[in-house]
């Protein structure tokens, strides 16, 4: 049975080498993030900035419909700036059947203009892609995952371009197949950070991926609380059960054998 199980493994892996070469070679840089790993955290700075790149870049064709605009406090806005900021977008409101200035209540307005994917949850929806061959092996031991992807996708535009059935295609690095119909959203220095931060392409990248893993996952954190509680107590009671065990069981194993 084991050496069935083991073969059948062993020509899956096979199959799904063949099926990554024949899509071709995408290559996905290790950025290094603050949330990574089990003691990771956000970098407030970080996604205060990821969201200024997504308000002056991104919207423009992509939309965030799964994110609330209050949750924005948690990136360490007031109350006040959060109302602010959410006057300056527009939501549609079914009662007056007209859109209207948006409020800390509503979600981020949809934007499917152009066909554009929705980027809340696309961090998280790319988390699985690595490998090698989509087996994790870089999300285990690298931590890599959506955001990785998100930035390598940016930066990894060589300027080529071709045309096929009339559409405009851009040779990018990252993106499987190496061709991708979205032109370069980043160039660097697309954005002005108020604190002084480097706006080149590499660091605007990181910022925005940053920011879209917050919108896919804004309870990480509190995840991570629970799993260590969870270890924790887990700890706590096999010493408890070894020493019960112990207890009763040290007089029977003292006994002679009759």
């Amino acid at each position: 049975m084991f050496k069935k199980l083991t073969l059948a493994a062993f020509v899956a892996l096979g199959l799904a080498g063949g099926a990554h070469a024949a899509g071709g070679e995408a290559h996905v840089e290790d950025f290094k993030f603050s949330f990574e790993g089990p003691f990771g955290t956000w970098d407030q700075n970080q996604l205060q900035r990821g969201l200024k790149v997504y308000t002056e870049v991104c919207s423009a064709c992509h939309g965030l419909r799964y994110v609330p605009i209050r949750d924005l406090e948690a990136l360490g806005y007031t109350e006040e700036q959060v109302i602010a900021y959410a006057a300056t977008l527009e939501v549609y409101d079914d009662e007056l059947e007209d859109f209207r200035p948006a409020k800390p209540t509503d979600h981020f307005p949809a934007n499917t203009a152009v066909g554009a994917p929705d980027l809340s949850m696309m961090a998280k929806a790319r988390a699985g892609f690595h490998g090698p061959y989509g087996l994790g092996i870089n999300q285990l031991f690298k931590g890599m995952g959506g955001p990785e992807y998100i930035a390598s996708l940016l930066v990894g535009y060589t300027g080529e371009e071709k045309v096929e059935a009339g559409a405009t295609l851009y040779e990018n690095t990252a993106f499987p197949g190496g061709w991708i119909s979205m032109g370069p959203p980043l160039y660097g220095e697309d954005v002005d950070y108020d604190d002084g931060h480097a706006n080149d392409l590499h660091h605007i990248a990181a910022d925005v991926s940053a920011f879209l893993m917050w919108t896919a996952e804004p309870k990480m954190m509190q995840r991570k609380q629970a799993g260590f509680a969870g270890v924790f107590f887990l700890v706590v009671l096999s010493v408890l059960l070894y020493l019960v065990n112990k207890r009763i069981w040290a007089p029977i194993k003292r006994k002679p054998l009759a």
